[in-house]
């Protein structure tokens, strides 16, 4: 395609009414009248938030507005039923989709668990600022409302490599923690030491079974 035109479909302040997928799919034949070709989707997936979440704060990538979870069944965008329609109308258009997905981390924990962390400077993460300690951390996420649905992956403090927030005193610090893959990733900066932790759960990816 040349010169072809995407179209940001969403921004932060959408209101939190479920009616996006749907004026997605009403919208569909005016925008390929005007000459769009590629639509950007917001997140799809439940968040933290339920109905209020954004889509960045991601508590189940395989939740699209199906199970009642985190407060609600629909996402602030609408159900996965909505979802399917709004891409197969711009699909009919012949526009592209864009599907936003953050795979980094995860946050709305479904239990804590007791787990050996280090507290790191927050203006060097890679220099430590305590002995190894326990914290209380949200790191069990078992989705009992989708009861296996799609997958049965159960995640845990194995799969994390930092958390943000101590249940057991209520303190927020940067916490690395100690698992059979110590340590931070490698990443394409240096800020703050190493920017591989960003918020929430961050997602350990040399864990074998988080790759799987």
């Amino acid at each position: 395609m040349q010169n072809g035109t995407m179209m940001q479909c969403f921004h932060w302040y959408y209101p939190n009414d479920g009616s996006l997928w749907k004026k997605v799919k009403e919208e569909a034949p005016r925008l390929a009248s005007i000459g769009i070709n590629a639509l950007w989707l917001p997140p799809a997936y439940k968040g933290t938030a339920g109905e209020n979440s954004i889509g960045y704060d991601v508590y189940d990538l395989y939740d699209l507005g199906e199970f009642d979870a985190k407060g609600s069944v629909r996402t602030k965008y609408g159900t996965r039923q909505e979802y399917i329609d709004a891409i197969e109308a711009l699909h009919k258009e012949s526009i592209q989709v864009y599907v936003d997905i953050v795979v980094n981390h995860l946050g709305g924990g479904d239990e804590t668990e007791l787990i050996k962390v280090i507290k790191m400077d927050p203006e060097n993460r890679n220099e430590p600022i305590s002995e190894p300690y326990d914290i209380e951390a949200y790191t069990k996420f078992t989705y009992a409302a989708r009861k296996d649905k799609y997958s049965k992956f159960k995640w845990n403090y194995t799969c994390f490599s930092g958390v943000d927030y101590d249940h057991k005193t209520g303190e927020t610090a940067i916490f690395n923690i100690l698992n059979d893959y110590e340590g931070w990733e490698e990443m394409l900066t240096d800020e703050k030491g190493n920017f591989d932790y960003l918020m929430f759960c961050d997602i350990e990816f040399r864990n074998p079974a988080v790759r799987e």
